[in-house]
């Protein structure tokens, strides 16, 4: 019996060292994870703390509503003065428009009729032709029809010159005019040393205009060799009176 006791006692001790190394074990265990869970809170701790300092530093300071104010109505004017220059521009491209809509209805109404007026001063010069073939000492000795022939001529003539006027179509008088190469044509020079230089001395073919604008010129003969026309003088009279006496 005594020795069943020893062993059983023996048993005993050995259980309990066991036990005791468990209980060590595992209380290991535990001091390793909350060594690990403390140093995984102190790394995320400091972390947080990084990123607080970095905000801190170079964060945005929160906005002035007044600075902000200031700016939206320094963007508005901005914006104002552009819709305005825009505007402006605007308005004035369509004036531009209309001014050269009623130049161009105008100069329609006006220069419409230039191609039947330019075919229309053939017909006037052949009228003029027939009145020059006949000569004026003939016609008035004439008591046949010839004079009176000569007559309707002549009054058709003046009838189509009428018409024509009415529509702004006028004949140009250039007999001894100063040449313009806007209105006439050179045909040939005529050598004159006393009519002054580049003045018309013959009219080969009338010239016509319709408005300010240059219908037909007309062909001239121009006198060259003699003295050139002056040229009109300043007005130098203002200014040149006495001066005042002193009081």
């Amino acid at each position: 019996m005594a020795g069943t006791t020893e062993h059983q006692e023996e048993n005993s001790g050995m259980e309990n060292d066991v036990n005791n190394g468990n209980e060590q074990q595992k209380s290991g265990k535990d001091a390793l994870k909350q060594a690990a869970d403390a140093i995984l809170e102190a790394d995320i701790a400091e972390e947080i703390a990084g990123e607080d300092f970095i905000d801190e530093d170079v964060g945005e300071e929160p906005a002035d509503p007044l600075v902000a104010l200031v700016n939206d109505l320094k963007a508005v004017h901005v914006e104002r003065e552009e819709l305005q220059n825009q505007l402006l521009r605007t308005v004035a491209e369509m004036e531009n428009l209309r001014k050269r809509t009623r130049r161009e209805i105008a100069d329609a109404r006006e220069f419409s009729i230039a191609s039947f007026a330019r075919d229309m001063l053939n017909v006037g010069d052949n009228l003029r032709r027939a009145i020059d073939a006949v000569p004026n000492e003939e016609a008035q000795a004439d008591t046949g029809g010839l004079k009176n022939l000569l007559d309707g001529v002549s009054i058709t003539e003046r009838e189509l010159l009428s018409a024509m006027e009415k529509h702004k179509v006028k004949k140009l008088t250039p007999m001894g005019e100063k040449f313009d190469p806007n209105f006439h044509q050179a045909m040939f020079e005529v050598a004159n040393k006393e009519i002054p230089n580049n003045t018309i001395v013959e009219v080969v073919q009338d010239g016509y205009v319709i408005g300010e604008r240059m219908l037909r010129p007309a062909m001239v003969g121009v006198s060259k060799g003699g003295p050139k026309i002056p040229k009109p003088e300043a007005d130098t009279s203002e200014g040149d009176g006495p001066p005042d006496e002193a009081s």
